[in-house]
């Protein structure tokens, strides 16, 4: 078994050094180019040889020759220090419409029904050799989803935001009431009575029967009659069509219902809090082109 390096020994000024000596043949003028001084190049051509085990540069007249090692291995040193300067040192800029890659974005359920087609053209619009995966998370998973998936971007509404995330308002969403007008007769508005009558669909990401609203309705004396739920927003919409059904939905849904289908919208006759649209991303990425100019695709889409 070979014997194992000693690191500590290992020092990139001694390649730069190595690299100097070998271009000049002259220690003075060696130290020159490096700005150092001539005792420290002789220093350091000291610390190579021993590293080195190889006399490595010998006086021959006025000039300092290299051996047969340090010719051999002169362009190993020269490519380390071009990977190290080009590669390394260098952070290539970030090109859309060069990148080749995957764009992994998490959505909920309710950013994934407004906003993935729009995103997909957005994208590819500027990145066209790129492929997009949206990744279904909510508040429960998210975190999880994201260290699985290695998510560039979350979209949606998420509370208790871990610390390692950074999250920006899009916008507050509100609420409004969605159903079949040719089902559910309603006249321009729909008071607290009809609101407790009728049956309701309603969206549930945990998969209960009933949300804070209804624990609020409670304290009034109150309940209404919650006859299904589903996790999914596109399951509420086929099932309010053609059913004596309500729900209550975040506004851009509700909106973008009304336009794309029979159903139609009301204001909610109870008051209902608005809650937060965060785009949320790593904050170890949040400095990154790529990223960027992802979050600034996002935000020209969702506003």
């Amino acid at each position: 078994m070979a014997q194992e390096l000693n690191w500590k020994n290992v020092d990139l000024n001694l390649l730069v050094a190595f690299n100097m000596l070998y271009q000049c043949q002259s220690v003075s003028l060696a130290a020159e180019k490096c700005f150092v001084s001539q005792s420290a190049m002789s220093h350091s051509l000291q610390r190579m040889r021993t590293l080195f085990d190889d006399p490595l540069f010998e006086r021959v007249g006025h000039k300092m020759e290299p051996t047969q090692y340090a010719l051999q291995i002169a362009p190993t040193v020269e490519r380390l220090l071009s990977t190290v300067q080009n590669e390394l040192l260098v952070k290539a800029h970030f090109s859309p419409e060069h990148y080749g890659d995957s764009w992994k974005i998490g959505l909920t359920d309710y950013a994934e029904q407004l906003y993935a087609p729009q995103l997909f053209d957005a994208i590819k619009l500027k990145s066209p050799h790129s492929q997009i995966s949206f990744v279904n998370v909510n508040r429960s998973n998210y975190v999880k989803v994201s260290e699985q998936s290695s998510l560039d971007v979350i979209v949606g509404s998420i509370v208790d935001i871990s610390p390692h995330f950074h999250t920006e308002l899009l916008y507050m969403e509100q609420h409004l009431c969605l159903f079949d007008s040719q089902v559910v007769e309603l006249k321009g508005s729909i008071s607290f009575e009809e609101f407790i009558s009728l049956e309701h669909a309603l969206v549930s990401p945990n998969g209960k029967l009933a949300s804070q609203l209804d624990s609020q309705l409670a304290k009034l004396g109150y309940q209404r009659r919650v006859a299904v739920s589903s996790r999914h927003f596109l399951t509420i919409k086929n099932l309010l069509e053609g059913r004596k059904l309500l729900s209550i939905v975040p506004a851009r849904f509700a909106k973008r219902m009304q336009e794309t289908s029979s159903l139609s919208v009301l204001q909610c006759p109870v008051e209902i809090s608005e809650f937060p649209i965060l785009l949320i991303y790593k904050k170890n990425i949040r400095n990154e082109e790529k990223n960027l100019w992802l979050r600034k695709v996002v935000k020209s889409i969702v506003y």
